[in-house]
């Protein structure tokens, strides 16, 4: 698979995708909008996908916007920018909702819609030298990129608030505190350190991973019974439906070391 303004590889079973417009600030313009939907899409229907990784090129992950293509339509920025959105946000939802554990490395400067898409991992991890900042209002816009939905969920709406109207600069040790990074690695370590991870978890069961995504994801928004009654159904579904699942109950009993197929 070819693309413009990414690239995708494939090490067994970990997909990695990088952005790639260094010489843009891997900033989001409407191709790149494209081409992350189109990429996601397909990690999200290929079961032989069972991680999948994200990262950006060069110095930094992400500026957000490409504030210069937004400018560049005149009349036509609105439309322009919402198309942008509706790309980023179907991407950036099949990650959220696929099977596979979807991890980010964060390379560099994460800023704007790079903050937003760096908060969607799973698991987020960040080189000692990247840097977190909303910038949104900065630039006289408000947030996009789904992260008015994490951020309050992992730092709370007192600390949300702040990021966004007073545009902070957190350094990755900073980002871990406030609970939006698992790991700060040097910065010449971070993609040996997230591929590891990534191997460890695609060789895990992959369909248990996904109903635990999708459970974690929804949970905010149900009661106490519809979140219970929806974790009934998903452990019952995976005992119907997955052969890892039934495969490793009864290796668990035996004593033996389950094997995950993805299944």
């Amino acid at each position: 698979m070819s693309y413009e303004t990414l690239t995708f590889e494939r090490d067994g079973g970990v997909a990695v995708i990088t952005l790639n417009r260094p010489d843009a600030a891997n900033s989001l313009n409407v191709p790149m909008a494209e081409e992350l939907v189109k990429v996601a899409t397909h990690c999200d229907s290929n079961p032989d996908i069972r991680c999948v990784v994200f990262t950006g090129a060069g110095k930094m992950f992400s500026a957000g916007g490409d504030l210069h293509s937004f400018a560049a339509q005149g009349e036509g920025m609105a439309e322009y920018m919402r198309y942008a959105t509706t790309g980023l946000h179907a991407a950036i939802s099949r990650f959220a909702r696929m099977n596979a554990p979807y991890l980010v490395a964060v390379n560099g400067v994460a800023a704007g819609a790079g903050f937003s898409m760096a908060i969607s991992g799973d698991m987020v991890f960040a080189a000692e030298s990247a840097k977190f900042t909303m910038a949104y209002t900065r630039a006289g816009v408000s947030p996009d990129g789904s992260s008015t939905y994490f951020l309050p969920r992992l730092v709370g709406h007192v600390k949300a608030m702040q990021l966004i109207l007073m545009n902070d600069v957190l350094s990755a040790a900073e980002a871990r505190e406030w609970g939006l990074v698992n790991e700060v690695v040097a910065d010449d370590q971070l993609m040996p350190r997230v591929m590891e991870v990534a191997h460890q978890l695609a060789n895990g069961p992959t369909l248990a991973y996904g109903e635990s995504k999708r459970l974690v994801t929804d949970s905010l928004g149900n009661t106490l019974e519809t979140q219970m009654e929806l974790e009934t159904r998903a452990i019952a579904g995976l005992a119907r439906a997955s052969e890892d699942t039934v495969n490793a109950i009864n290796a668990f009993t035996k004593k033996e070391k389950a094997e995950f197929k993805g299944r």
